[in-house]
């Protein structure tokens, strides 16, 4: 489908010069509205067909890229945008955005995708009124992903992306107005990756695996089935996703490119790269008591979506796991900064 999906580092490289990150951030409370916490970090990515005997055969068959999550680990999504791009986002095959079934289409009614570069992160389902759910790392099979809740099933787990681009005639009109930049930055903490806006690494394409070939050395051991992760719903804070104020037919009708990234446990991101995962999640308490940053953003010039009514009854994962033992320790005055708008992948069958 399209162009390939490149990986640099702990980034995707989307067609259409559309970069995705994944986060690290504090799980917040299930309880209360509240701002955005920073990243700590970037995620690992590693291509699932670059381990053929131990990641499970359903993963490489859906190709993609693996990461590693504590169960309730929180993340978000950082985005960077060369060029006016609809990203679909999907969790368990499930639109982040409007709720609806995973589609090689966009609509608009209801808006199934983020439109780049005015969106410059996702901290988890569209809840509303100027606000997101957070998503939170949940294993399969306890009914509390927002696939479960919302299908009825946990069948995919995982992070689903797929970019449209602009149609050439709109992409060339676009080029020739004078660009005021793209994005705002949320700067990283702890020494996992840089900031959204750090340049990038020398490319790596994600080939296709080739039947019957080699193992890597860092793979023994017959493939099999690992514990599925997918995303459920945790803490509301203030976050707007933004609709959409071109036409339906500016877009491309077709993909230029998707990925399928998988979650893993950190035994078996262990067990399947040998390599040790990142450091358990950070203590809120500690957090806080460093001073370290919360943010709050919005755009004056944008639309807010409103909730669509699938996501709206999605429930905590507390609601399934238990409540949070950790105590909740507030940003004191001052710790929240307020931002203003300043302007080759594997692919299977999925």
């Amino acid at each position: 489908m399209g162009d390939q999906v490149r990986i640099s580092g702990d980034a995707l490289l989307l067609p259409g010069g559309v970069t995705v990150r994944f986060m690290r951030t504090l799980r917040l409370p299930e309880t209360g509205t509240h701002p955005l916490p920073p990243g700590l970090g970037t995620f690992p990515l590693r291509r699932v067909a670059d381990f053929p005997d131990r990641a499970p055969e359903q993963w490489l068959a859906r190709g993609g890229v693996m990461l590693p999550v504590y169960q309730r680990e929180a993340m978000w999504l950082s985005f960077s945008a060369a060029a006016p791009a609809a990203l679909q986002v999907g969790v368990g095959k499930v639109c982040a955005v409007s709720g609806a079934p995973w589609s090689d289409r966009l609509t608009q009614n209801p808006q199934n995708y983020v439109v780049l570069p005015r969106q410059p992160w996702l901290d988890g389902i569209n809840s509303g009124s100027g606000t997101i759910r957070q998503f939170v790392a949940v294993p399969l099979g306890l009914g509390a992903t927002v696939e479960g809740q919302v299908t009825g099933e946990e069948v995919w787990g995982g992070v689903q992306l797929q970019v449209f681009e602009l149609r050439e005639e709109r992409l060339a009109a676009w080029q020739a107005e004078q660009r005021r930049g793209s994005g705002v930055p949320r700067p990283a903490f702890g020494g996992y990756g840089g900031p959204a806006g750090a340049a990038p690494m020398p490319m790596a394409p994600m080939a296709a695996p080739a039947p019957g070939a080699a193992p890597s050395a860092r793979t023994r051991g017959p493939a099999r089935s690992a514990p599925a992760m997918g995303l459920g719903a945790g803490g509301r804070m203030r976050q707007e996703v933004y609709r959409d104020d071109r036409k339906p037919s500016h877009w491309r009708d077709e993909p230029s490119g998707r990925i399928f990234v998988h979650l893993t446990t950190a035994p078996e991101w262990r067990r399947i790269t040998g390599e040790a995962p990142p450091p358990s999640p950070v203590n809120r308490a500690a957090y806080t008591a460093a001073g370290l940053p919360w943010f709050d953003y919005y755009d004056a010039d944008a639309e807010d979506l409103a909730a669509p009514e699938t996501l709206g009854q999605v429930k905590p994962v507390g609601d399934w796991l238990g409540e949070d033992e950790s105590p909740w320790v507030p940003p004191v005055p001052g710790q929240v900064q307020q931002l203003k708008d300043e302007g080759t992948v594997t692919d299977g069958d999925w």
